[in-house]
């Protein structure tokens, strides 16, 4: 059982900079807390061993401890305002696309004091039919239902009044679309209500119903447009078609087509009442008009008019800091962490130390891949997803963080899982507890033997270089997207950390401008600068990523769903927005699998003298048939040269992966006509292809092509033939000799 959580604001800090730490202990009175600098976090007795260094720093400690909770789940709040005051008789209207109208009750719109009850609400209840509520207290509820279930996934327009003189409560569901023998579409009335005045001073809030202590329940899964309310109680025969927002009896008209990058909702009516979203439900989606004619949200927003709510969205815990922590002037720049403890209990907030822009403290740099830490955020791949044992090849051994996932859903979502309404998941956040992002954790996809994946995958380089007695500092993909090439300018080389996989437009032009401008880089991965990811432009620490066309995905977005909402840009694969990662290092994924790994066999690019400074001291034709991610140097996942995608024509491929198994298979984009052949075993593309070649800059570039690769840096104490290479490429790439 995990008993202490925690989460940082940053990702990131210099000397002297400070961050803050929050923490949410259960059935703990009291934790204690130090700073310990990650070496390695790999716990396999058969690597190097798991190393961390304490530092004398003290934390303030010990804490008290207390319990702090998640609220997941999304919805708009809407101050209250003088205006609601002088509700009377009233008519609420909007559309709605419920996701799953059958899981119970769910709140649509909403003005209900949650410690009295005295308000309205418009809801699905229980059997997914229409329902509306009018109350002067919990006790004194009067309510009106269609008694017809909703369709999922169909576009209705729903309507609601009440009106005060005679106590009439009135309801319609009418369906956009009406398919023959299905009965969904009515009205309802009912005079049972007497005048309940003006009761409520609470706010108004969408797709949820606030609880008594401040929570929000029965939240709404579907997307809803246009939401409207007006001072006047409009009849049945009325509401058949959604009513203008110039109407002089209108109190508020929300218009989610405006602004749809940010976090705020507009009320186009003249009473101004603008509101907030809460856990960053889905934008830029296709509302009930879009017809198919314009698939980008910026260049016809009427028609992404919607806003897709989950009961399962989380962006920002918003929990209170326990204790802030002021880096050293002396600290040097490495990959840190709080560790938080109880007793047995422990719990790890990693972030990096970076050096001062413009005073790099090292010629080189390890870039700290977070949006792909990020992008695998609490992902419950172990068990939710029923083919991760076939293509491990064996049995998964689930740990307590597995457990803990899910018995905690509230802690959010990576891009490997689903909503519970089915739909993909678009954002991600590290604004939560990463409970997956601990030094010592074993994954699922880490192949035979460690099975450590991202960050403790990623701290076999740390470890390597540590060894090496090479001075490095770190900056993470944050720093990159917020300043671009001058996060890196002055650094000799960037060594990458082992799985890459999630870019910004600015993280890979400022690559490129590194590299063309005669900077070295270190590849030392696979499925590297795959997805493009865009930061939110106001909002800290939340990428999105939409994963169209096609790719190695968990899900695929909807129609007119491919444009990023916070930024507007194309997304999916960088290969089909034209900047294949062939091009920026040489290689590209070409297939995964996550049971045995490979050696790779020199080639005869190998032996050009243009790189007999990689091989200085390796005899053998064939090496890496060892390593802690399942056995061998090339695996997991795959990179390859291609020409026609861009690797560049002076690319040595200096070596190639050989012996893969059958669970190895070829990446979607590459599958165009499915067909027997195309194994491990069988189909020449499923390789890796170590590259070289120099940058018109006189820069350089080394790939690994295989995820695996760093797994094998330690095998006999680092006296082998890939750390030979590795360390062979990095003495040369911190040469100012040019190339």
């Amino acid at each position: 059982m995990t008993r202490i959580l925690a989460y940082s604001d940053r990702v990131s800090l210099a000397p002297t900079e400070s961050v803050k730490i929050m923490v949410s202990c259960d059935g703990l009175e009291s934790y204690d807390a130090q700073l310990v600098r990650v070496i390695q976090g790999d716990i396999n007795p058969d690597g190097p061993g798991y190393r961390e260094k304490p530092l004398p720093l003290h934390l303030g400690g010990p804490f008290k401890a207390r319990y702090q909770s998640i609220h997941a789940g999304s919805h708009a709040e809407i101050a209250d305002a003088p205006v609601l005051h002088a509700l009377s008789s009233f008519t609420l209207q909007t559309y709605i696309w419920p996701t799953t109208p059958a899981k119970g009750t769910q709140t649509i719109m909403c003005r209900e004091d949650p410690t009295t009850g005295a308000g309205f609400r418009l809801f699905l209840d229980e059997a997914g039919a229409l329902a509306f509520c009018v109350s002067i207290s919990f006790e004194q509820c009067y309510m009106v239902s269609s008694g017809l279930s909703l369709l999922a996934a169909k576009w209705y327009l729903i309507s609601a009044s009440y009106n005060a003189d005679s106590g009439m409560l009135c309801i319609s569901q009418q369906p956009i679309f009406k398919y023959a023998g299905v009965n969904d579409q009515g009205s309802m009335s009912t005079a049972a209500a007497p005048d309940i005045g003006s009761t409520s001073t609470a706010s108004i809030v969408i797709a949820a119903r606030p609880a008594a202590d401040e929570r929000m329940q029965e939240h709404f899964n579907g997307r809803i447009e246009a939401p409207r309310i007006y001072s006047t109680a409009i009849s049945l025969e009325e509401m058949n078609s959604l009513h203008s927002a110039s109407r002089p009896d209108t109190v508020a008209a929300w218009d989610f087509s405006i602004d749809i990058p940010s976090d705020r909702i507009t009320d186009i009516s003249s009473n101004n009442l603008h509101g907030r979203l809460i856990n960053l439900p889905a934008r830029g989606i296709p509302g009930q008009g879009w017809n198919g004619d314009e698939h980008c949200w910026s260049n016809c927003p009427a028609n992404y008019a919607s806003i897709h709510f989950h009961d399962d969205d989380l962006y920002d815990c918003k929990w209170e800091a326990d204790f802030e922590i002021r880096v050293p002037e002396d600290l040097p720049s490495g990959v840190y962490a709080v560790r938080l403890y109880a007793g047995d209990e422990s719990y790890y907030v990693p972030f990096a130390v970076r050096a001062p822009l413009g005073k790099t403290t090292a010629p080189i740099v390890f870039l700290m891949p977070t949006a792909s830490y990020m992008a695998y955020a609490n992902n419950r791949i172990g068990i939710d997803v029923p083919e991760t044992e076939i293509v491990a090849g064996r049995l998964l051994q689930l740990n307590p963080i597995d457990l803990y996932m899910q018995e905690h859903p509230e802690i959010g979502l990576s891009f490997y899982d689903l909503h519970n309404d089915g739909s993909g998941v678009f954002y991600s956040s590290r604004l939560r507890p990463i409970v997956n992002m601990q030094p010592g954790h074993i994954g699922h996809l880490g192949g035979s033997g460690s099975n450590v994946w991202q960050f403790n995958a990623d701290t076999h380089i740390l470890d390597w270089l540590e060894q090496l007695g090479q001075p490095f500092d770190v900056i993470t993909d944050e720093d990159l997207e917020v300043e671009g090439v001058a996060a890196i300018s002055g650094y000799r080389a960037i060594i990458t950390g082992s799985h890459p996989e999630y870019y910004s437009l600015r993280m890979l032009d400022s690559l490129q401008e590194f590299t063309n401008s005669g900077g070295r880089l270190m590849y030392m991965g696979g499925n590297g600068f795959y997805w493009r990811v865009s930061y939110h432009p106001a909002l800290s620490g939340v990428i999105e990523c939409r994963k169209s066309e096609d790719g190695i995905r968990a899900s695929a977005p909807g129609p007119g769903e491919f444009y990023s909402s916070f930024t507007g840009e194309y997304t999916g694969l960088w290969r089909r927005n034209g900047r294949p990662p062939n091009e920026l290092v040489g290689v590209g994924m070409v297939s995964q699998g996550f049971d045995r790994s490979s050696p790779y066999v020199r080639t005869a690019d190998s032996h050009d003298p243009r790189a007999a400074f990689i091989f200085e001291g390796v005899n053998n034709e064939t090496f890496g048939d060892f390593g802690l991610s399942g056995g061998g140097a090339a695996g997991l996942e795959l990179d390859a040269a291609d020409p026609l995608l861009g690797t560049p024509p002076n690319a040595l491929v200096l070596a190639s992966s050989k012996r893969h198994t059958d669970l190895y298979l070829m990446t979607p984009e590459d599958m165009n006509d499915p067909a027997p052949g195309l194994g491990g075993t069988e189909a020449e593309i499923i390789r890796a292809d170590m590259v070289f070649f120099e940058t018109s800059g006189h820069g350089a570039v080394f790939s690994t092509g295989s995820i695996a690769w760093a797994g094998s840096l330690s095998h006999d104490g680092y006296d082998n033939d890939v750390a030979q290479i590795t360390t062979n490429v990095l003495k040369r790439f911190l040469d100012e000799t040019p190339f």
